[in-house]
């Protein structure tokens, strides 16, 4: 049910560190826009550690939990279930609390990559590639596996990270080559490419950028734009920021834990937007 505007409910979101958020202004936003004058959302700094004692110490009032690292995993086994995109990846970024008092866990991040490729155009892709094989990776990946039809190549490190790509992919049945790092300027002439980097690490392929570069998606959101993202920008390509995965994965987070069944996203873009000028 949706919630009423009076009902004193609260959210959060968890992570060490944490100052840095940007989703408390986002769900804020989304609050102040649905009305609901009761609703609160704050950051608090939780490592894998403080986790159970956080989660127990929680009272009726709340309605949900945002999560950022380390504790994707760390919160799977302290739930009383989870979404199946979520145990696709092992890894859950939001925790709705239920009236009776269950912990449901999902994943918004992979349908939220696919609702922001939708929103800049992209609904499938022959190809793709995705550059780095971190944390975010296997989401990217798991995103790819609706939007892509064909091979997806993988650019890593290292043998070890080669071989977490293959068992993703093995697990998503999706199709993978994977790459070594010293040939990742290939990888920007795929019809789609997946930056999951830190910053920094894309800059020094930002001069190999072709004339005609296609969609670039880079998971970054702060500072933007990188210098990858601002040099396809220069070429004519399509740019998918972190924000606009940030607003769709928080969307959906707003959508779930207030009942509301659209979240305001203008709004929250708006607000992201304001606090990243800001900075």
């Amino acid at each position: 049910m949706p919630a009423r505007a009076t009902d004193p409910r609260r959210a959060a979101v968890l992570g060490s560190p944490i100052a840095h958020s940007l989703s408390p202004v986002l769900h804020r936003a989304a609050y102040a826009e649905l009305g609901l004058a009761g609703w609160t959302y704050d950051r608090f700094d939780v490592d894998e550690a403080a986790l159970p004692g956080f989660l127990d110490g929680l009272g009726p009032e709340w309605a949900g939990l945002s999560l950022t690292m380390p504790l994707k995993r760390a919160v799977i086994p302290l739930l009383d279930g989870i979404s199946e995109t979520a145990a696709s990846v092992d890894a859950v970024n939001t925790v709705v609390f239920t009236p009776d008092g269950r912990r449901t866990g999902d994943n918004t991040d992979i349908p939220g990559m696919v609702a922001a490729l939708r929103e800049h155009g992209v609904e499938k892709a022959e190809t793709a590639a995705i550059l780095g094989a971190g944390a975010t990776a296997s989401s990217a990946l798991a995103a790819l596996a609706r939007v892509c039809t064909g091979e997806i190549a993988v650019y890593v490190r290292s043998e070890a990270r080669a071989a977490e790509m293959r068992g993703w992919a093995e697990r998503l049945d999706v199709a993978v080559r994977i790459a070594d790092w010293a040939d990742a300027e290939e990888a920007l002439r795929a019809p789609l490419v997946v930056s999951t980097t830190p910053a920094g690490t894309t800059d020094a392929l930002a001069a190999a950028v072709p004339e005609m570069p296609a969609t670039l998606f880079d998971v970054l959101y702060d500072p933007w734009p990188t210098t990858l993202a601002a040099r396809w920008s220069a070429h004519g390509g399509a740019v998918v920021s972190g924000l606009d995965l940030l607003l769709h994965q928080a969307v959906l987070q707003v959508e779930q834990m207030t009942g509301s069944p659209t979240a305001p996203l203008a709004a929250m873009r708006a607000a992201g937007e304001h606090a990243l000028a800001g900075k």
